[in-house]
């Protein structure tokens, strides 16, 4: 089976459990958080590194680090929730220097002392102001 057919598979038995559970008395937030339970033990049992193909020998790539970072930036962009100095570095991978950064298709854009919300850059609007950086 192809990890597509894997995936929607697990929505869609994800999906009848949760059914299942709020039919049963459980309620919804603690369904989701059997869910979540789930899924963090899943990351502990991972492989947690990996040797890239074509890569050096002795360089591995922390495959369950860069998950959870890539889930907690998408969680930040989609709660919007307020993020602190440390954790916008952790989660572009470099302190912001600015008051607005862009890095790697995000931006972090400082609200008040170290304060800042985290969106996605193409969910922004595009402004026109290319000719006037040019001269």
């Amino acid at each position: 089976m192809d990890s597509a057919t894997v995936a929607s598979t697990d929505s869609a038995t994800t999906a009848e459990w949760i059914n299942r559970a709020i039919d049963e008395g459980v309620k919804p937030e603690q369904a989701l958080a059997f869910i979540g339970l789930g899924l963090m033990h899943r990351l502990g049992n991972a492989e947690a590194s990996f040797a890239p193909l074509g890569g050096d020998p002795g360089e591995t790539a922390d495959l369950a680090a860069l998950r959870q970072r890539l889930e907690l930036t998408d969680l930040a962009i989609r709660t919007g929730a307020p993020l602190t100095t440390a954790e916008v570095s952790a989660l572009l991978g470099a302190r912001p220097g600015a008051a607005e950064v862009e890095r790697g298709g995000l931006v972090a854009r400082r609200v008040s002392r170290n304060v800042w919300k985290l969106s996605r850059q193409a969910d922004r609007p595009q402004t026109d102001d290319a000719f006037r950086r040019r001269f």
